[in-house]
């Protein structure tokens, strides 16, 4: 029983945004900081690139 209610409470905080939020700020850390060893490293800094592209998709007879 009390596994389960940890796993409940459990699952209750990692579904909140301020949880979403946290996890992105500590994986930007991390790549940052990854990033700067690999520079001082003598690697080449990442290409920035897209992540996704908008494609205008074709216009159907029940959207005109």
């Amino acid at each position: 029983m009390q596994l389960n209610d940890f796993e409940k409470a459990y699952a209750d905080f990692i579904d909140r945004r301020e949880y979403d939020e946290a996890q992105s700020a500590l994986f930007s850390m991390v790549r940052t900081s990854f990033t700067a060893g690999w520079q001082a490293a003598g690697g080449e800094p990442p290409t920035p690139h897209k992540i996704f592209e908008i494609v205008p998709g074709k216009e159907t007879e029940e959207s005109e």
